[in-house]
């Protein structure tokens, strides 16, 4: 075990699913409850090996589903410990009975999604489904545009959990961030240790001296008030989320914040987007600029709870609006363009453009031709 604090100075090329790895080994969870899925897998490989070579001591559990593997993680934090596992799309759906457990629970696990298309029909690729699928779950979730984002995103997301007492959900494309190698500037372990602190739970099942339970039936006279506090809780996570990310641009140079402005402080045409993509929309609009046009990206980083105040006050003054949504919600507006209407309070400058469900490919010349039709 005595590898367990060496320190990594260096930065390194690394696809999306092994900077998570890193990233989980440099936090150490005490337990980490996983079942393999494509795309994420990636994460609990590369994870895996460091705890087999002896540089993290995580009580891996490895689970016969999905269903299990977060059934595993409520028992084990109610219990108690650090928990933090990973899924993606028919995963997900797998666990969703009691995902909205591990909120009601008030328990701080942190979930990786891999993003990925949900079936059917049978697709492995990317887009938003899975996540759109839990968002009304009382899950927290964060949305990298980057390789370094993914990495980043789960310290925050850890901090972020342990203070509102809610799970945290940080997600990345399906291959688009998982597989592909960029860059990413690694912390120090002695800095990320000192980031995330020890984690000392309020409230446990094992504090003899203070008995608690988890998972009692509540009737008529009880479910709506443990509803309501659960969304009081969610209500606080802005503050929370400010508070981290303001602390982690200490240690680390790099600033996140609700929503990333792109270039739109002049725009009359702005995009609105969430992940990956938000990377392509910026060499568009770089490209658009050049040619005189005033275009902007504002790009979504806090998706729950949704930041309808930034983002109103963001596309104040765009006299176009396109929302790009990657899922496709049937017989429904979509999701994110709901949200960005009910920011503005109004629909007429807002256009809608699903795009990339289940893989598919979006260009800089689609996104220049989007924005200038």
């Amino acid at each position: 075990m005595n590898q367990l604090n060496k320190t990594k100075k260096q930065d390194l090329a690394l696809t999306g699913g092994y900077a998570i790895g890193e990233a989980l080994r440099q936090i150490n969870p005490d337990v980490m409850a996983v079942y393999p899925i494509t795309p994420q897998t990636p994460i609990i490989a590369s994870f895996s090996k460091h705890v087999a070579d002896g540089e993290a001591d995580t009580k891996m559990i490895e689970v016969e589903s999905e269903h299990s593997a977060m059934s595993a993680c409520i028992g084990a934090s109610a219990s108690g410990a650090r928990v933090m596992t990973a899924s993606s799309s028919q995963g997900i759906m797998y666990m969703m009975e009691v995902i909205p457990v591990a909120a009601a629970m008030r328990l701080p696990i942190v979930m990786t999604v891999a993003n990925r298309a949900i079936s059917g029909t049978i697709n492995i690729h990317n887009d938003h489904s899975d996540a759109m699928a839990m968002r009304d779950f009382g899950w927290v979730q964060i949305f990298s545009e980057t390789v370094q984002e993914a990495y980043d995103d789960t310290f925050i997301a850890l901090r972020v959990a342990e203070k509102a007492k809610l799970p945290v959900a940080p997600n990345l494309d399906g291959f688009f961030i998982t597989h592909s190698v960029e860059n990413v500037k690694l912390l120090d372990d002695e800095v990320v240790k000192k980031f995330v602190g020890e984690y000392i739970p309020e409230k446990y099942l094992f504090d003899f001296e203070n008995p608690v339970t988890y998972g009692a039936l509540t009737l008529q006279n009880s479910y709506m008030e443990i509803r309501e506090e659960l969304g009081n809780a969610m209500g606080l996570v802005p503050n929370i989320f400010r508070e981290v990310t303001k602390e982690f641009a200490e240690i680390s140079g790099r600033q996140y914040d609700f929503v990333e402005e792109y270039k739109i402080e002049d725009a009359e045409r702005v995009i609105v987007a969430m992940g990956s993509t938000a990377g392509t929309i910026k060499e568009a609009v770089d490209n658009l600029r050049e040619q005189g046009e005033k275009v902007g990206l504002l790009k979504i980083k806090l998706f729950r709870p949704f930041p309808y105040e930034q983002v109103k006050k963001s596309l104040q003054n765009a006299q176009e609006i396109i929302v790009m949504d990657k899922n496709l919600s049937i017989g429904a507006k979509q999701v994110l363009e709901n949200d960005v209407v009910e920011s503005i309070g109004s629909s007429e400058k807002v256009r809608s453009m699903v795009y990339g469900l289940g893989g598919k490919e979006v260009f800089v010349k689609e996104i220049e031709e989007l924005i200038g039709s």
